[in-house]
């Protein structure tokens, strides 16, 4: 399996001022950042599969698996147990969103085995964070929980295997000792220093078309669709912004001055607005906490909530973080946010500025040539 990178889907590909480095976290030794794009080896493949799973817009996949047909081959098969010894490549490739929905929309208790980790590494411990946090936020509205567990296997076989496949290539290669076997072991070598090299990105005008374009993850339509069929709880709870990584709650202070850049830039259309400009939405089950929002305002004036409303989930709303005052202006005729004094938009204003001050640079001009030549 490769990794795979679909760089029009990635905050940091929206926007050079994101600080977005989930994939980075999650993976220090595969990931790097190349001119502010996430950057991997040719050869990364399933060692890099916490990115797959701490990605908050899918950007990152694995060659040959998807979360998304896992989820419901899952289902349908009787097995209620999630291991990398045979039915993922690495548990760390699920997000915490694929695993409430898995959780939900199972009968039966899912296990997933933790056996094949070291209890002391970095993935374990990535991976357990996204367990406890799943359980966390089932345990708000839902009595299901996942299970994680050490499940035996016959490491003997395993062992064996690896025994045979490692004599098997040393016969291969003794095998190949003539004129053509070293050709072909010099095409090898070159082909590993190939995969080697780094994988780098840049942006292209298809790559910049399919980036305006907002998309919500299979991940999030996959909870949406958990959760209208899992029970509406009695009461709901409050969990703590923190706590919770995939989705937040929002609100705008005073400062913002409605340039338009936050909704225009939110990946999934989370933030939005009217025809005129006029006000900021914004849709809490449609956020992937991206912070992408945050790090383009220039003021800082979008504030996560201290709390995310479990009733979100039951009972999505969209609602209305600001309004403004729309005027057209005096002199283009174009809407503007209007804050008082002169009906002029922010740009006739500076137009009418620069317009002065060069009629009045003419005029300094004029009046010092006039003096020259008395």
């Amino acid at each position: 399996m490769s990794l795979h990178l679909e760089i029009a889907s990635c905050v940091r590909a929206t926007s050079k001022f994101s600080d977005c480095t989930k994939c980075i976290d999650a993976c220090p030794e595969s990931i790097q950042l190349v001119d502010n794009l996430p950057s991997f080896a040719n050869n990364t493949g399933v060692e890099a599969a916490s990115c797959v799973g701490v990605c908050p817009t899918e950007a990152f996949s694995l060659s040959d698996f998807s979360t998304t047909e896992f989820f419901f081959s899952f289902l349908e098969s009787k097995v209620r147990l999630i291991s990398p010894k045979f039915n993922v490549p690495c548990i760390s490739v699920l997000s915490v969103e694929h695993l409430i929905s898995l959780a939900l929309a199972s009968e039966e208790e899912i296990t997933l085995d933790l056996s094949s980790y070291d209890d002391t590494s970095i993935l374990y411990e990535q991976i357990e964070v996204r367990i406890e946090e799943a359980n966390f936020v089932l345990s708000s509205f839902s009595e299901k929980q996942l299970v994680s567990n050490h499940i035996p296997d016959a490491t003997s076989l395993e062992a064996e295997k690896e025994s045979e496949d490692e004599v098997s290539s040393r016969r291969s290669f003794l095998g190949n000792a003539s004129l053509k076997g070293v050709v072909k072991h010099k095409m090898t070598f070159d082909e590993a220093v190939e995969a080697d090299a780094l994988k780098t990105f840049a942006l292209d005008v298809n790559i910049i078309n399919k980036i305006k374009e907002k998309n919500l993850p299979d991940k999030r339509k996959i909870l949406f669709t958990t959760l209208k069929h899992a029970g509406v709880p009695d009461a709901f709870e409050v969990l703590p912004e923190e706590e919770v990584s995939f989705t937040s709650q929002k609100f705008v202070d005073d400062t913002c001055t409605n340039c338009q850049i936050c909704y225009r830039i939110c990946p999934t259309g989370a933030l939005s607005s009217d025809g005129k400009f006029s006000l900021i939405h914004f849709d809490a089950m449609l956020c992937v906490k991206c912070r992408l929002c945050h790090d383009v305002c220039e003021p800082d004036a979008i504030q996560l909530q201290s709390g995310f409303e479990i009733k979100e989930f039951f009972e999505p709303t969209q609602r209305t973080l600001a309004t403004f005052n729309i005027k057209r202006c005096n002199e283009c005729g174009n809407n503007f946010t209007y804050t008082g004094g002169e009906q002029t938009c922010p740009r006739c204003m500076v137009e009418e500025e620069e317009a002065i001050f060069l009629h009045s640079n003419a005029l300094s001009m004029k009046t010092l040539f006039e003096d020259k030549n008395k």
